[in-house]
């Protein structure tokens, strides 16, 4: 198919409305993802907003990141008038998602027992903390099931625990939501019944320290902090280089330490029998680091690339997140896109996001709107369910929408 009729083919879940009574990143992730696959995602908000949208510091980036190609309707739950649209609005959903602390959508009548009476064929999904167990009363965050699940254990040093430097568990956990509501509506094609999805941050993030527990159950040897494992090859690390330099290089094969000794000129090396095999110079790793370490800082970072590059080895320069804005793969490739930002002193202002890390018939999946304003499609929304002009402005003027 050529690329013109691949740009112009309806998106994977084109016709499919999902309602998300959502807010930070786990829920929102999870109706990104779903929207950028092509449903219309429609984000409630409570009539001042969600408040991720004014959040500083290193929550800026969230509302603009896991909120495009959403639509929003800002809805008092709290006014039976606002009440009535919100109930209105998710029954009229193939999906529902939800990532509030148990009970709050039951309370309004918008938990699964409630809306699957009114729509059989709905399919919910609940992002919480935990699955259904001991801890499900807990209220989790990102940092809290890293601490308890073992992943700023591996993370940080020993003895100093550090979470990832990402929400990791927050954005898996959406996906994981987004892949259950998928399957779910693959069933339901087959059943003509919805169902509940429930995804939780403390099993994700179990599922991610799983080949460490793994480890344990096949060696009987506990895992290591990363910074303290036992590397599997002996040239795995970051070397400082020239100028005060740094890169990743590795040769993880018999073949890479060839490569990478002839590249290089260290024929003593290459002929050393004890550096022989991988195990000889994982064995080898407390002289022979400390070795290489002392030839590489003649080369500066650039010069480390090239070479690794030509010869087909694996190497990373040690990047921050504000230089992938200039990477040439990312912007060759069609990785990044423009947004225009909602709220906040450069609202209106243009940005650059992150698109999803697959393509599909050979096309990214694009930014097909900007993250909404606060309640930018309420009249639209509120019309499509059937109020009337007239109804619209009592429900504004009593402000059970906005």
């Amino acid at each position: 198919m050529d690329s013109n009729a691949s740009s112009s083919a309806p998106l994977p879940l084109a016709g499919i409305r999902v309602v998300e009574f959502t807010h930070m990143v786990m829920g929102p992730s999870c109706g990104m993802v779903l929207a950028d696959l092509g449903a219309e995602v429609i984000k409630v908000e409570p009539v001042d907003g969600d408040r991720t949208r004014y959040l500083l510091g290193a929550g800026a980036g969230f509302f603009p990141m896991f909120n495009r190609n959403k639509k929003s309707i800002a809805i008092d739950l709290r006014r039976p008038e606002g009440l009535e649209v919100a109930i209105r609005l998710a029954s009229s959903a193939d999906v529902v998602a939800q990532n509030f602390k148990p009970g709050v959508m039951a309370k309004y009548g918008l938990d699964y027992a409630a809306l699957s009476r009114l729509n059989e064929r709905l399919i919910y999904v609940n992002h919480t903390g935990f699955l259904p167990g001991p801890y499900e009363h807990r209220t989790a965050l990102d940092e809290v099931v890293q601490m308890m699940g073992g992943l700023a254990y591996m993370t940080g040093r020993p003895g100093d625990p550090l979470r990832a430097g990402s929400s990791v568990n927050d954005i898996m956990g959406g996906m994981f939501g987004a892949i259950g509501a998928m399957a779910a509506l693959m069933q339901r094609a087959q059943t003509g019944r919805g169902q509940e999805v429930d995804s939780a941050l403390f099993e994700n993030n179990v599922f991610l320290v799983g080949q460490h527990m793994m480890q344990y159950a096949v060696t009987g040897q506990p895992a290591a902090p990363m910074p303290e494992r036992i590397s599997s090859w002996a040239v795995y690390d970051v070397f400082g280089v020239k100028d005060g330099g740094q890169i990743f290089l590795a040769a993880v094969s018999d073949a890479q330490w060839h490569a990478f000794c002839d590249a290089l000129g260290f024929a003593d090396l290459r002929a050393d029998p004890q550096l022989a095999s991988n195990n000889d110079r994982v064995r080898a790793r407390p002289t022979l680091l400390p070795e290489l370490r002392r030839r590489l800082a003649a080369y500066t970072a650039e010069e480390l690339a090239a070479v690794f590059e030509r010869h087909g080895l694996p190497f990373a320069p040690i990047a921050r997140p504000e230089q992938l804005f200039d990477d040439p793969h990312l912007n060759a490739t069609g990785g990044l896109a423009d947004i225009s930002l909602p709220d906040g002193e450069r609202a209106g202002q243009t940005a650059r996001t992150t698109l999803l890390p697959l393509r599909m018939d050979g096309q990214r999946l694009p930014v097909r709107s900007d993250p909404p304003c606060l309640g930018e499609h309420t009249a639209a929304l509120l019309a499509d369910l059937g109020y009337a002009p007239a109804q619209v402005q009592q429900l504004r003027t009593a402000a059970a929408v906005a």
